[in-house]
């Protein structure tokens, strides 16, 4: 199991619609994704450690899949989409990370 986080790093004046994101962008994700992607998470940044500070990420989100295998797979079959909608969100360049997910769910 994998997961890819996509960060968005905090950038004074830039530009990040959170509500096209978590309503629009992030469900057509999970449709070009398709089975590859078994579900997502979508965060907001609101601060850093410090009250009042500004988060290292304004917006992060995560696909859990099977496979990076798969994932790429998917990724490229709607690559063109993907690239052509980032435009109605953000004008920042996300940071993306591929990792092995060792805990998924931690006992209570």
């Amino acid at each position: 199991m994998i997961k890819v986080s996509v960060m968005y790093p905090y950038t004074e004046g830039a530009r990040f619609d959170h509500a096209y994101y978590r309503d629009r962008h992030m469900p057509l994700m999970k449709a070009w994704l398709g089975g590859a992607c078994n579900y997502y998470t979508v965060e907001k940044g609101l601060s850093g450690r410090s009250p009042g500070t500004p988060p290292a990420f304004v917006a992060m989100c995560a696909f859990i899949c099977e496979s990076a295998e798969g994932y790429r797979a998917a990724l490229q079959e709607h690559g063109a989409e993907i690239l052509n909608d980032i435009k109605n969100y953000t004008d920042i360049v996300p940071v993306v990370q591929i990792s092995e997910l060792v805990v998924e769910r931690s006992a209570p």
